[in-house]
């Protein structure tokens, strides 16, 4: 069972929004790895198993505090790419948001 949220908490869509404008190299990495799924001839692809790999890439990239990439906006970054890179668009599998 969830605790309940409070009416000043920050939605699911907000905290994304906040994490993608504070780390922006999260987005260019996912963009890269769809890109090479594709460009070997991958038509569908799992946000999961994009985030997968690149918390490997980045794991291996950064020093100091340790990356954290939550599952929670991998939904919000299929939907995000989709949106913004048209060569991208219907490669990701996608369910309906739950949560705001």
């Amino acid at each position: 069972m969830r605790p309940q949220q409070s009416l000043f908490d920050p939605t699911i869509e907000q905290r994304f929004i906040e994490f993608h404008k504070a780390n922006p190299a999260v987005y260019q990495t996912l963009v890269r790895l769809a890109r090479e799924a594709k460009n070997v001839g991958k038509t569908r692809i799992g946000m999961k198993a994009l985030f997968e790999r690149a918390r490997w890439d980045m794991w291996l990239q950064t020093r100091g505090d340790e990356f954290k990439l939550n599952n929670t906006y991998a939904s919000r970054f299929a939907r995000l790419i989709e949106a913004n890179e048209p060569d991208l668009t219907g490669l990701f599998e996608r369910r309906r948001l739950r949560a705001a």
